[in-house]
């Protein structure tokens, strides 16, 4: 069965996408820890980041690094953190955070944001790739 990424790289599930090419999917968090939280994720289903092959590894963390300085340019923060640690779904999956304080980075420090605020943020991230 597909991961619910699989699906939102699909069409089947709505997004807040932000960026793609043939390989990668950059969208929010539905759930962020910050305003613009943002995962990456590889379009080949692989569940653990280090089992993917190294040239798709790698591709992962250009793409992720050219959203997270779109992110940079778009969301008022002192820097863009990143972590990997893929529990919640079975799918390699990279977040991008943008932190002005250490608690955006804890997964337990959540913000609410309404479809408006996603859908105009997402915008704003867009015209800075």
């Amino acid at each position: 069965m597909p991961s619910i990424f699989t699906r939102i790289i699909n069409g089947e599930i709505p997004c807040y996408k932000i960026a793609e090419d043939d390989n990668y999917f950059a969208f929010f968090d539905i759930n962020p820890n910050a305003k613009g939280h943002t995962l990456c994720i590889p379009k080949k289903e692989v569940d653990k980041i280090f089992d993917m092959e190294e040239d798709a590894y790698i591709g992962l963390m250009a793409f992720s690094r050219k959203v997270a300085h779109a992110l940079e340019k778009a969301v008022d923060c002192k820097r863009v953190g990143i972590a990997v640690v893929g529990l919640e779904v079975p799918h390699t999956h990279v977040h991008l955070i943008p932190l002005n304080d250490m608690k955006e980075m804890t997964f337990q420090h959540k913000v609410k944001m309404s479809p408006e605020e996603f859908e105009a943020l997402a915008q704003k991230v867009r015209e800075q790739l």
